[in-house]
């Protein structure tokens, strides 16, 4: 059973890692960057603030932040760590069969050694979620906006060879836990008192 997913795991990397070009290359090594995003995360700062004012804004940046050290913790120290599954890119049978991005001459990305599960999934999800539990006023537009982009940037993850789709489907299941638990245990909490004074 695990050897029939793993097969599946490979398949499925290989086929969107195989849709390399130049141009996709580029915009999928942006989407993968951390600082790309700064954009987005002034603007739920933004929104956090506009819709629950400074107090909440702050609490709901603390929740936010506490969410994606949590997961990004988990998912390194925690799982992959611990775990030690090779990524693609440092599988032993699959790693000359898949396509990298150039960093620079002669020198390609490949992440780390270990990448069960993904970290950039479980913070995009992280994030994703703890918004979409606080930002209900912008549910509209907003949800749709993020879910595209987390699962956006678990995309780019596979098709740099870096990650199979079990590591980013996984790792944003546990950012979403997290987030969630975070969301109910702590920020409602501390919510609930800032609303009181």
């Amino acid at each position: 059973m695990i050897e029939y997913l793993e097969s599946i795991d490979i398949a499925i990397v290989q086929l969107i890692n195989g849709w390399n070009t130049p141009f996709l290359d580029e915009v999928m090594w942006i989407v993968s960057g951390r600082l790309t995003w700064v954009p987005l995360y002034i603007l739920l700062i933004y929104l956090a603030i506009r819709q629950s004012g400074w107090k909440a804004g702050l609490l709901f940046v603390l929740g936010v932040a506490l969410s994606v050290v949590l997961a990004d913790f988990i998912s390194t120290q925690g799982m992959k760590e611990v775990i030690q599954r090779y990524r693609p890119s440092h599988n032993l049978d699959l790693k000359d069969h898949l396509h990298y991005y150039q960093i620079g001459w002669g020198d390609f990305y490949r992440g780390g050694m270990y990448g069960f599960v993904s970290s950039h999934a479980a913070n995009f999800f992280a994030i994703t979620t703890f918004s979409m539990s606080f930002l209900i006023d912008y549910k509209k537009w907003l949800f749709p906006l993020l879910i595209f982009i987390a699962v956006l940037v678990s995309f780019s993850r596979i098709y740099l060879g870096v990650h199979y789709f079990s590591d980013v489907f996984v790792g944003g299941l546990l950012g979403m836990t997290i987030a969630l638990l975070v969301y109910r245990f702590i920020f409602l909490p501390l919510h609930k008192k800032i609303v009181q004074v």
